[in-house]
């Protein structure tokens, strides 16, 4: 790999010095940090250091919530809801496309803080509000159309008028992860408060200012105090607080805490949505275009160093092109600059944490002790930063390698040949996950067919993820393991919503009238109703 200078270092022993030690001094200042954590709902007093994963420089002391400072938090969502709800849907929609332009012109600010946060390359941070924004102007764009009553067929035309509203929940719990700490604290709870509903979230501790930031940010855009809350705080302790006093729950994150969360959710019967995750897939067919296909591998290999949802880690590649293919793929890999950087021009930045580290090179060193051969990569690289790790391709996994079938969640990529797309395709929708899949191919016909055929909950046509991800009118979304429910389009609206069929009658009743008898009654609703069938109604 190419590299960039790292940003700073321990360059000297003794005192701590600003100078020379990045953990000297904190790299953001106090006032502006004090202006993001006010908005944490805390009375505990006690609070939670975080460092930045490019060089361990301390960034804040977040506040923490107990039990008691979530349940004050769903208080305020409750009394602020019901005004809320009450507020046009024009000027909802008015506020998320008043968002829409606070995002796009604070985006350096946004950012800055994401890199800091996450250690993602900038990039890789820039995706983040570009997503904000397009799931701002869509919804803020399209709010009638999900929102407004619709009429639908009555039982007898002409005369019963039938329509169905759509009602807001009450208050969203939303959990939400480190991984896109400003997309994924915002995307999920921009369509709830469009459909009138307030919002409590929990943020991932790794990442609170990203999100509170995000919370400034809707309270410029004119939502009014007590609609959007933040609590702090690990999950264990108030996660079950959230979901007693939640009416719907959207978490993004592993599927064993998702299953957690859909039981409880059950024991309440409110509804869940959950994203959870992946093995994901991608498939070089014989007739793709190898150099398209190698600079989209890349990216749907390493994008934030493969701590992506939608990432893949499975790569399946044709016979009949393997050696080419790869050759492409390992050259672009080895070209990547790898950085701890707050500058534009790194393809690839940090790991997150040590924890995230230790998962990767354990993953990689289990399948090298196994057999499996390592093409680029396969190193941490301290160096650079003290989570960094090389973008890794692997060839000959093996089902006994822990790589073969759990996910990794970093930047490692194992190929496979295959000769018949069919099984390609069996192999592709082999065990329990089902999130995103990649295609290539100069078939575009061909790819959508085969996309028919994988467990997926997107599909990906010569592209990596983007096309589906950025597409925000269209589902997103898990199938098996990788969760339930979608967000993006109608369907990430709806799921905030209560449906409600408003019938008004007239003339008639559905009942006998003037004294006909119930036999007689019968007799005349069965001739109306082959009727209705030959008239061609539904």
């Amino acid at each position: 790999m190419s590299e960039q200078t790292p940003a700073s270092g321990h360059l000297v022993n003794g005192p701590a010095d600003p100078e020379h030690d990045p953990k000297a001094s904190y790299a953001l200042e106090p006032d502006y940090v004090a202006n993001l954590t006010r908005r944490v709902v805390s009375t505990t007093g006690a609070t939670v250091p975080v460092e930045s994963p490019l060089n361990g420089q301390p960034l804040a002391h977040i506040p923490q919530s107990s039990a008691q400072d979530v349940a004050e938090a769903y208080a305020r969502a409750r009394r602020a809801q019901v005004t809320w709800a009450r507020t046009s849907l024009a000027d909802r929609a008015a506020m998320l496309l008043r968002l829409h332009d606070l995002v796009l012109d604070r985006q350096e600010e946004i950012i800055d803080l994401i890199v800091l946060e996450s250690g993602k390359s900038r990039k890789h941070a820039f995706d983040e509000p570009m997503h904000i924004a397009l799931t701002a102007r869509y919804y803020g764009r399209t709010a009638h159309e999900h929102l407004d009553p619709q009429r639908k067929l009555g039982v007898v035309p002409g005369l019963t008028r039938v329509e169905v509203n759509r009602l807001p929940k009450g208050v969203v719990g939303i959990i939400s992860p480190w991984n896109y700490p400003f997309t994924m604290a915002l995307c999920d709870g921009l369509p709830a408060l469009l459909a009138g509903n307030a919002v409590v979230t929990k943020p991932d501790a790794q990442t609170m200012l990203s999100a509170l930031l995000g919370a400034q940010l809707l309270e410029e855009a004119g939502f009014p105090e007590g609609v959007w809350n933040v609590v702090a705080g690990p999950g264990a302790e108030i996660g079950t607080p959230m979901i007693e006093r939640s009416d719907y729950v959207c978490f993004t994150g592993s599927t064993a805490t998702g299953k957690l969360i859909a039981s409880q959710c059950a024991d309440r019967l409110i509804g869940a949505s959950l994203e959870l995750g992946g093995k994901n897939p991608i498939l070089i067919l014989r007739d793709a275009n190898l150099e398209k296909a190698a600079e989209g591998a890349v990216r749907a290999s390493f994008s934030n160093a493969g701590q992506l949802c939608v990432s893949v880690e499975r790569m399946f590649i044709a016979d009949q092109i393997y050696d080419r293919f790869v050759q492409r793929f390992v050259a672009r890999t080895e070209a990547m600059t790898l950085g701890s950087s707050m500058e534009w021009g790194v393809d690839m930045g940090s790991l997150i944490s040590q924890t995230q580290l230790e998962t990767v090179q354990a993953h990689v060193d289990d399948a090298v002790a196994k057999g499996a051969r390592v093409l680029t990569g396969g190193r941490a690289r301290p160096d650079l930063g003290p989570y960094f790790f090389e973008p890794t391709i692997l060839e000959g996994v093996t089902p006994d390698m822990t790589c073969f079938g759990d996910e990794t969640f970093g930047p490692v990529i194992a190929l496979y040949r295959f000769h018949d797309e069919a099984d390609a395709v069996a192999r592709a929708n082999a065990g329990d996950y089902g999130l995103n899949a990649s295609i290539y191919t100069s078939d575009g016909a061909r790819g959508r067919v085969i996309a028919k055929e994988i467990k997926c909950g997107t599909v990906n046509i010569n592209e990596a993820f983007g096309a589906t991800f950025a597409s925000i009118d269209s589902p997103m979304g898990g199938m098996r393991q990788s969760g339930m429910g979608r967000r993006q389009g109608s369907e990430g609206i709806h799921r905030y919503t209560e449906s409600q069929s408003v019938a008004t009658q007239r003339l008639v009743r559905f009942a006998p009238m003037l004294g006909m008898s119930d036999e007689t009654y019968a007799k005349v609703m069965t001739a109306q109703l082959r009727l209705m069938k030959k008239l061609g109604r539904a």
